[in-house]
């Protein structure tokens, strides 16, 4: 049997922790910016962990 390959855009979009956790970007920080405070700005750029569901999918395109 082959191996199997990492999905190219899951890679890109999540992190896997130490502990095991996925890690994502929120969305909202591409456009649009200067009508955002800079509060919520600060709040849009920080990763946050991926819901347990969205998690056992995303483990399987990455291969984990």
């Amino acid at each position: 049997m082959p191996k199997q390959k990492t999905h190219s855009g899951a890679k890109k979009r999540f992190k896997v922790t130490g502990s095991g956790k996925l890690m994502k970007q929120q969305a909202g920080m591409r456009h649009n910016l200067e009508v955002k405070s800079s509060r919520r700005k600060r709040r849009l750029n920080a990763e946050q962990v991926l819901s347990k569901g969205d998690a056992k999918q995303a483990m399987k395109l990455l291969g984990h």
